[in-house]
């Protein structure tokens, strides 16, 4: 038997930073050991939209502390993951097509 894959998935492109531990036992079956996302809503409230350094910087102060988290929640550390997984940009769908 083969030791189910973990990955760290890490998402910034907009206005939450977000970050899980996903593992794959088997082809399909995805499980979702932990997720924490840190909302940044408030902090662009009163300009009517997302402002991208603000969104920048809050990224900046929340990704350490979201990776920390999850980690914790699942009961791993750096060493037990097998791949990060990251978001490549705002705005781009699987394919870099652009999406929404």
């Amino acid at each position: 038997m083969t030791r189910p894959l973990t990955v760290l998935g890490l998402e910034s492109s907009c206005d939450d930073t977000a970050a899980a531990v996903v593992r794959m036992a088997r082809p399909g079956q995805a499980e979702v050991l932990s997720s924490v996302v840190y909302g940044q809503g408030a902090l662009h409230a009163a300009f009517g939209g997302v402002v991208p350094e603000i969104a920048a910087r809050a990224h900046a102060e929340k990704l350490d502390h979201a990776v920390r988290e999850v980690l914790a929640q699942a009961g791993l550390g750096l060493d037990d993951l097998d791949a990060i997984a990251v978001t490549a940009g705002a705005g781009a769908d699987w394919r870099g097509a652009g999406g929404g």
